[in-house]
């Protein structure tokens, strides 16, 4: 069997089991922030944070193992997209994660959630992954991305390697400014964060008691670090060495795990190419394995069902979303799987920058939507968005118009 193809299978075959998981579990990133902001529960929002921390352990314990090469996610050239580059690019994971939070809460759900709902007969969940597909490709196969956002984010970028610091690691990071050892180091930190969230996730029942809730976390994690295993372990570079001798190298190899905004650009680009092998991505196949997997439980369980825009302002409101969704998952480099799951679990500081702009991002459109839905005749955008910050006590108390909901 080539090398590529049994990439591929286990691409497939470990997201089969994410979209089986997620769709029993009900698993949503979007609804980890609704059930925080909108009735204070915790639940899935630690199932969340949990997976995080475990798989921060989990890549931990699989490089001392000699399992993985997290080293990989450090390059360009070797990576995709490199987590870990020392081009720390700040703004794009400020700006893409606040516009991906906004969007996954327009679209109902973030790129795993909308391939899980592909999967269970949701086609509003169709329309969104093709618009989100199309924002996606224009930011990663034109000069889109460039011409409108990183043209002027550039310089503010930091190259960590001008500080004496290889890459953008926290571990990296507290070694190279302190003069501390970096094995130590990036061990130590590891350590610390990812107990530090398992142990917060724990600390509630609200986790705890929903087996639903644990065995989505655990789950997700241990996928997160199989895919690492796959991609930047013995099999992984034995298909980068490959790559170098090929005629056509196969797009998008390298260190990579599951993120869930590529494989709709990478669908579009797919079909462009007259169904390329080229482009048959471990980022699309995996896709493609989510909503497998959500189809098989759906269909088992007999909860497939269609479903469709309940009127023109739903239809524009997900087609917002899509859009958002493209451009900010692109712009931030991954998604609340891709970022906030696989990005942080090497430790890249983008990574958590990204996670807690979505949830921003999230939490505010929902705040804005509820005041507009409980003062519909005298609310307005802005006031509802002061209302929102002030809620969040990012503006004084006293700006407000609308009285606290």
């Amino acid at each position: 069997m080539e090398i590529t193809t049994h990439v591929l299978l286990w691409a497939f075959g470990l997201a089969v089991i994410l979209g089986i998981v997620a769709t029993k579990t009900s698993f949503c990133t979007m609804g980890a922030v609704s059930d925080w902001v909108n009735i204070g529960t915790t639940g899935r929002m630690r199932a969340w944070v949990f997976a995080i921390g475990a798989s921060i352990l989990g890549v931990l314990v699989a490089g001392q193992l000699g399992l993985v090469d997290m080293s990989l996610t450090a390059n360009n050239d070797t990576a995709n997209p490199p987590y870990r580059t020392a081009v720390f690019a700040w703004p794009r994971n400020v700006l893409g994660g606040l516009l991906f939070g906004i969007g996954m809460t327009l679209g109902s759900g973030c790129g795993n959630k909308t391939l899980v709902r592909i999967g269970g007969g949701n086609l509003k969940s169709v329309v969104v992954f093709l618009v989100m597909g199309a924002a996606a490709y224009l930011m990663i196969f034109t000069n889109f991305s460039y011409d409108f956002f990183l043209s002027w984010m550039e310089p503010a970028f930091i190259n960590l390697t001008d500080h004496g610091v290889g890459d953008q690691s926290i571990g990296a990071i507290i070694s190279g400014l302190g003069g501390f050892d970096a094995e130590i180091t990036g061990i130590v930190v590891a350590v610390l964060i990812g107990s530090a969230l398992v142990l917060w996730s724990l600390a509630s029942k609200e986790f705890t008691a929903s087996f639903d809730n644990v065995l989505s976390a655990v789950t997700l994690a241990i996928l997160v670090v199989a895919a690492w295993w796959v991609t930047t372990g013995e099999l992984g570079v034995s298909l980068l060495d490959e790559a170098e001798m090929m005629d056509e190298r196969p797009y998008g190899i390298g260190a990579q795990g599951f993120t869930f905004v590529q494989p709709s650009a990478h669908f579009l680009r797919w079909i462009e190419t007259g169904f390329s092998s080229q482009m048959l991505t471990f980022a699309l196949i995996a896709a493609v394995g989510v909503s497998s997997g959500s189809l098989i439980y759906s269909v088992f369980t007999k909860k497939f069902k269609v479903e469709w825009f309940a009127n023109g302002k739903d239809f524009v409101r997900h087609v917002i979303g899509g859009l958002l969704m493209g451009i900010g998952g692109v712009l931030a480099m991954g998604c609340t799987i891709g970022q906030a799951v696989t990005g942080a679990s090497t430790l890249a500081l983008g990574s958590f920058i990204t996670f807690f702009a979505i949830i921003f991002g999230s939490a505010l459109t929902m705040k804005i939507q509820y005041y507009g839905m409980v003062y519909e005749e005298e609310s307005n955008f802005f006031k509802a968005l002061v209302a929102s910050l002030a809620d969040m006590h990012l503006l004084p108390a006293s700006w407000r118009q609308l009285e606290k909901v």
